[in-house]
């Protein structure tokens, strides 16, 4: 009797396995088609509009929270409707502001086990299962990204739209993190890692920028736009991401 260990892995499917699988998968198509088809039909007309991140897990009155709701009041007020995830936390804060606002409050809500439980404060309700087809929306329709301390999904939304604008993907738009000591050290390791060990370029580094200041960020947007021939009214007539 051999002593050598009992390989772990499955061994190669069957054919009626592989055909079953592949019937299941190709019917997944069409409910993504349905996803892709539902986000572009509800949004294609809410232009400009700002997608703003952050996490689920802080209460109604950590100041994050606060900070997230006074913001998306005044972009609200100044034109832009706002588009959250959905969910509780920063998400809640952000639709709950812009609702108060003159623009429409959006939230691209994801089905989860956990935390995700769609906000009360939505104009404009999506639902999506998959997250590759909430991500596009994200990001495909937005004059700007607003980026509020958060976890691994906040994270990354930013490292989607900051790859997507370097890679020429994506055109160019406001990518603003807000939080700045929340932010601090991840910067720093992108200045003294990611730059020093050339996995970046040091003008990568400038596809953001750390605004404080709720009323800084709409003025930071506006100003980005008004070096743009056609300004915002140029920016409603596009999209971000081109697919």
């Amino acid at each position: 009797m051999s002593d050598s260990p009992k390989n772990p892995l499955p061994g190669p499917r069957s054919p009626e396995a592989v055909e079953a699988m592949l019937n299941r998968d190709g019917w997944k198509i069409f409910k993504i088609m349905a996803e892709f088809v539902d986000g572009f039909q509800k949004l294609a007309a809410i232009r400009p509009s700002v997608s703003i991140f952050g996490s689920a897990r802080f209460p109604s009155d950590h100041p994050y929270y606060t900070l997230t709701e006074d913001l998306a009041r005044r972009l609200s007020d100044a034109g832009f409707a706002v588009v959250s995830g959905g969910g509780p936390g920063i998400m809640e804060a952000a639709n709950k502001g812009a609702m108060a606002g003159k623009s429409e409050s959006i939230g691209l809500n994801i089905e989860l086990p956990h935390e995700q439980g769609g906000n009360g404060f939505q104009d404009i309700s999506l639902t999506f299962r998959y997250f590759f087809a909430r991500k596009v929306m994200f990001v495909k329709y937005a004059s700007a990204y607003v980026v509020m301390p958060g976890g691994f999904g906040t994270l990354d939304e930013f490292a989607e739209i900051l790859t997507l604008v370097q890679t020429g993907k994506s055109r160019k738009i406001p990518i603003i993190l807000m939080g700045g000591s929340f932010w601090d050290g991840l910067i720093t390791w992108f200045e003294e890692t990611l730059v020093a060990q050339g996995t970046i370029s040091p003008e990568d580094m400038d596809l953001f920028h750390v605004v404080e200041d709720p009323e800084a960020v709409v003025e930071a947007i506006f100003d980005f736009y008004d070096g743009e021939d056609g300004g915002i009214a140029s920016d409603s007539s596009q999209s971000t991401l081109e697919i």
